[in-house]
């Protein structure tokens, strides 16, 4: 069910807008470095990649790659309200085991599977969530980042390593459109259609700290939430995020779902690898004459 409120909400935020911590709600099984996120009625869908050997930078490799491809093992988590592990399934192949941003289109989840490099290739998969049986819908020639659904057409929209490029394709993998990303404000991570033909995305850009050019502090971490309009793929508002994990870690760094709490907005993350923590935010009011709290309209499905 579409909430035509949610996005009206959304344009409301600023810079300056006031978030409250609500929860911390620590997990009880290890989420490995936790990718995409959707809330399903009282359920939880958590992509992560467990990295059992980091891909190395290497100049001038013979397969035209900038890096080795690593090994890993994709998972998609299924947990309740109190933190608990439900279930949990593999996803990928071979050097494909980087899961990324997910939807759901009211029937099945959507994931796709990378490679952990650029300009490389990526499955994706069709993923029934009561039963957490996948079959792959189709193969990218490219790295694939996330997944989100358009409501509307039921075509799928995914981006790029850094989300450079929007890709949008029918359910069998056809490809319909390629356009380059104008926004160079973060990397998106995960979104989820919102209604009226409108896409939330959350992403991170790691920018050079103050420091010595070499051996200096760690990359500031720059978090955001964009609107994008799926006819034009281009960003219709854009606001950064300055909310930090108990890890330190900018909330929007990867899993992330929003959705209205009456004339709030309410923010979920798991931004934190290994046993992290489900952080609920909400907004302050963005509506000072509207209906007051209620329960979300959508009952947590975005499809």
């Amino acid at each position: 069910m579409e909430d035509p409120r949610l996005t009206a909400l959304f344009r409301k935020l600023t810079r300056g807008t006031a978030w409250e911590k609500r929860a911390e709600i620590g997990l009880q099984f290890d989420n490995g470095h936790a990718q995409g996120m959707i809330r399903i009625g009282d359920l939880y869908y958590l992509s992560s990649v467990e990295l059992t050997e980091a891909p190395v930078r290497e100049a001038n490799r013979a397969d035209g790659h900038d890096r080795s491809p690593g090994k890993g093992i994709g998972r998609l988590f299924v947990f309740d309200g109190a933190g608990r592990l439900v279930r949990e399934t593999t996803l990928g192949e071979g050097d494909q085991y980087h899961p990324g941003g997910l939807d759901y289109d009211g029937e099945s989840l959507w994931v796709p599977v990378a490679e952990y490099r650029p300009h490389s290739r990526a499955i994706v998969y069709r993923v029934d969530p009561r039963t957490l049986e996948a079959e792959e819908a189709f193969r990218v020639p490219d790295h694939v980042g996330g997944v989100a659904c358009d409501g509307r057409s039921g075509r799928l929209v995914g981006y790029s390593w850094g989300s450079r490029v929007f890709y949008e394709w029918d359910r069998t993998g056809r490809l319909l459109r390629a356009k380059a990303n104008g926004s160079h404000f973060v990397d998106y991570q995960d979104g989820h259609y919102a209604g009226g033909g409108q896409l939330l995305l959350s992403g991170i850009a790691e920018l050079p700290a103050p420091g010595p050019a070499e051996g200096g502090s760690a990359p500031y971490e720059l978090g955001g939430l964009a609107l994008v309009d799926l006819d034009t793929l281009a960003a219709v508002h854009e606001v950064p995020v300055a909310l930090y994990s108990p890890g330190g870690h900018v909330l929007t760094r990867n899993p992330v779902f929003l959705e209205r709490a009456g004339d709030r907005l309410r923010l979920y993350a798991v931004p934190d690898d290994g046993r992290g923590a489900l952080l609920m935010y909400e907004s302050e009011r963005l509506e000072p004459d509207g209906e007051g709290e209620e329960p979300p309209a959508s009952g947590g499905s975005a499809g």
